[in-house]
């Protein structure tokens, strides 16, 4: 899969609404990875695991303790990275779904 449109979720009459917090669950099957300040980006890191470097945002999503954005990830941070990537992206649109269930959009 090169490229994944989670924002297609987010589109109402054609307008881009927020974008929810959501949490993805861990999974024996996650893989780990050490950031490191100056070196690691984590489209490379998408790329290594993943094969693709559209990914970024989903190891954002399950590493929650560091913001929003990489820039924020201490340097020697372990980071949760979602494997395999086709389940992970399930679990995020499973979780998106139930966000919209609770809150709605």
């Amino acid at each position: 899969m090169a490229y994944f449109n989670r924002y297609q979720y987010f589109l109402v009459n054609g307008e881009q609404t927020v974008v929810p917090y959501v949490t993805l669950p861990a999974k024996t099957t996650d893989k780990r990875t050490v950031y490191r300040t100056g070196k690691s980006r984590l489209d490379k890191v998408s790329q290594d695991i993943y094969g693709s470097p559209y990914f970024g945002w989903l190891i954002m999503v399950a590493n929650p303790e560091f913001g929003t954005t990489e820039w924020d990830i201490p340097d020697g941070s372990l980071l949760v990275v979602p494997f395999p990537l086709i389940s992970s992206l399930q679990d995020y649109k499973a979780a998106v779904d139930n966000h919209f269930l609770y809150y709605g959009r």
